[in-house]
């Protein structure tokens, strides 16, 4: 079975999240997606890339998240969640997943 990579896993979490949160209007919820993707891909990043690279890709997905905020202020929410979805994606990608 194909692995899917990090940067699938990661850019997933944050869109799913936020699209889980939004449509059931349940936050929490939408967290948890958030949650379990963010840690699935930590695991990934590990694996692949080592402790501080997954600890540095982890800290980029926390600061996407929170960075969307504020974003979305300025762009709008969706634009805003695949705007860092994608940035975050992209350094997955160069960190740990094109290691293979």
């Amino acid at each position: 079975m194909a692995k899917v990579p990090a940067a699938a896993v990661a850019a997933s979490g944050l869109i799913g999240g936020y699209g889980i949160a939004r449509w059931t209007r349940k936050r929490q919820l939408g967290g948890a997606v958030l949650a379990v993707a963010g840690a699935a891909a930590a695991q990934q990043w590990r694996q692949q890339a080592g402790g501080k690279a997954a600890g540095a890709l982890t800290a980029a997905y926390v600061v996407a998240f929170a960075g969307s905020h504020p974003l979305a202020k300025k762009v709008g929410a969706w634009p805003a969640v695949f705007g860092v979805a994608g940035a975050v994606a992209l350094a997955s990608w160069a960190v740990a997943d094109r290691r293979g």
